[in-house]
């Protein structure tokens, strides 16, 4: 076979953005995409410090052996014309796609298209595929078509299903190129779609927010998000559409994805998370559902002097924390009422005013009826602890009135 005829037939996946030749020895930078090694190596020590393909720069500049690739490089070249023909129309495929999504010459319409069939893709999981996504960085040249533009002269429709793309690559690439999104303009986009994007944008950014805190390499961004004032705001008038059962679980996941990170918590009280949490818990309990979510986001802030106050000052705070002590939280059953029981002991420790409302609402006969069920030993530990400190301090104050 001459030179020419290997020219032709190697892969576009298989070659090196660089060189232009088959990849020899392939290596990924932190942004996904991957390089010869002895090509990228050069672009470093001639002092560069972003990613040739992508041009961003490069928070970190280890490079890292791509086997994966390689396996695929090395099972093509044994196999030769015996090459599943399959796998290589699954690459010419998805490098056509990813062309129409950046040609500037494709209509609206061709790239909704393209999306379409990502979403297909997608949704048929495969080993191959998966690696052709994650070395055709599709992940980053979904997010820069949805944030490295004005949403003003985009497609609404395009957002949305491009958003929805991102969600169902996220499981199956690696998250890194996520970061962008916390460098500006991006972050405006962000959160101006965050502002005046459709229903489905909203929530598919909620989401995408949740996927934040599962990785450490997003760590940062979810840091930048959780103190975004307008983030928060924006999540909390979600949590808030209690009619809207999709929206209000979305930014209940968003706001849970955020309260993951301690550094997060104070400015989650600043931007009104407590009544977002709690306008959610009450309109569960209309609904007879409960959230874990909404009491997991409670304990965390409760541990801050700001988020006791904001429970104990805010009208019905106690209350709605009351309510949830005997109540079983769909499959977790009495798990809610151990944190009920918690935060409860937390806040009634120190003001005397979450006492009064406690007890107003009921919490004694609710924690009778916890001591004689069926939870666990940690939790009737708890609720026993909450009846001593709700009998001692009455007693105390009972005699300083006498007095």
């Amino acid at each position: 076979m001459n030179e020419a005829r290997i020219e032709i037939t190697i892969p576009h996946l298989f070659r090196c953005p660089i060189s232009l030749d088959l990849l020899e020895d392939p290596v990924t930078l932190c942004t996904g995409q991957t390089y010869d090694r002895s090509s990228i190596e050069k672009w470093l020590s001639a002092g560069n410090l972003t990613c040739p393909v992508t041009m961003q720069k490069l928070h970190d500049p280890s490079i890292v052996p791509n086997h994966t690739l390689r396996h695929l490089i090395d099972q093509w070249l044994q196999l030769g014309h015996q090459f599943h023909p399959g796998n290589s129309a699954t690459i010419d495929y998805l490098t056509a796609l990813k062309h129409a999504l950046q040609s500037p010459d494709s209509t609206l319409d061709h790239k909704l298209q393209a999306l379409d069939k990502i979403q297909v893709l997608s949704d048929e999981y495969c080993s191959f595929k998966r690696s052709c996504f994650n070395q055709l960085s599709y992940l980053t040249v979904l997010l820069e078509l949805v944030f490295h533009r004005n949403p003003e002269y985009i497609s609404m429709e395009f957002t949305e299903l491009a958003l929805s793309c991102i969600l169902k690559l996220l499981p199956l690439v690696n998250l890194d190129p996520l970061n962008m999104i916390k460098d500006e303009p991006n972050l405006s986009t962000f959160v101006l779609l965050l502002e005046k994007g459709t229903t489905k944008i909203k929530t598919s950014l909620c989401y995408l927010i949740e996927s934040t805190s599962t990785s450490t390499q997003t760590q940062e961004l979810c840091h930048v998000l959780g103190n975004s004032r307008k983030v928060i705001e924006e999540i909390v008038k979600l949590t808030r559409q209690i009619d809207d059962e999709d929206s209000s679980k979305a930014g209940m996941k968003a706001m849970a994805a955020l309260c993951s990170l301690q550094s997060n918590r104070e400015s989650l009280v600043r931007g009104g998370a407590i009544d977002g949490v709690i306008a959610y818990m009450s309109g569960c309990e209309k609904k007879n559902v409960v959230g874990p979510m909404a009491m997991g986001i409670i304990e965390k802030l409760v541990m801050l002097e700001s988020g006791k106050v904001g429970v104990v000052e805010h009208p019905s705070g106690v209350e709605t924390v009351v309510k949830m002590v005997f109540r079983v939280c769909n499959n977790q059953e009495y798990w809610c009422s151990e944190v009920a029981v918690g935060v409860l002991l937390v806040i009634c420790r120190d003001y005397g005013v979450a006492r009064e409302e406690a007890i107003g609402a009921g919490i004694l006969t609710q924690l009778l009826f916890l001591l004689q069920s069926q939870c666990g030993n940690k939790t009737k530990t708890k609720a026993r602890m909450l009846l001593k400190l709700l009998r001692s301090k009455w007693n105390d104050e009972s005699n300083i009135k006498k007095l």
